[in-house]
């Protein structure tokens, strides 16, 4: 009788599972992108932006292709000076984000799929955390959809759980 049970339980929970996947979409609402057509969707990145909200801020975000275009970089400056750094590859079928932080800790999050928000990039795991006094970053997404002003969100989690979205839209560093 146990058998028959999880038997049915594994439909239960499979089926519907199966059924998303074949639509191209998972439980989560993520629509399946590969990492080669998520890498050329993030090159379009290329460039120096600003936020959109703030003109006379001395934030600057500067992607830029490295490794002969295998790796594109993303560097955060503020007044001038380096503050964090995020790199996007290949690994196999996925895309990773390794996030430097000035914090001192290394999230990796592994492309997840597509959603309304645009590319999402989940939690894979983290190097050199003190999870006791430090968060880290556990979940990215860039939206595309507008190219002249892509938006950029992200959620940190800590001891204390997942925090709220902090969402940043952009412009080019050059607009006025």
């Amino acid at each position: 009788m146990r058998h028959i049970a999880a038997f049915i339980l594994s439909l239960l929970v499979i089926g519907p599972a199966s059924a998303h996947a074949d639509a191209g979409e998972d439980r989560t609402g993520h629509t399946a992108v590969s990492a080669e057509d998520a890498f050329v969707q993030m090159k379009r990145m290329v460039g120096t932006w600003r936020p959109a909200d703030k003109p006379q801020s001395s934030h600057r975000i500067r992607f830029y292709l490295t490794a002969g275009g295998t790796v594109l970089v993303e560097s955060w400056e503020v007044r001038g000076e380096p503050h964090s750094l995020t790199l996007y590859h290949r690994d196999g079928e996925t895309l990773l984000a390794t996030h430097y932080c000035p914090q001192g800790n290394q999230p990796r999050l592994e492309l997840a799929g597509q959603d309304a928000s645009g590319l999402h990039f989940a939690f894979r795991d983290v190097t050199d955390l003190e999870p006791t006094s430090e968060s880290h970053q556990h979940d990215l997404w860039i939206d595309l959809a507008d190219p002249e002003h892509p938006v950029r969100s992200e959620t940190y989690a800590s001891k204390d759980g997942i925090g709220t979205r902090e969402r940043l839209r952009l412009v080019s560093a050059n607009e006025v």
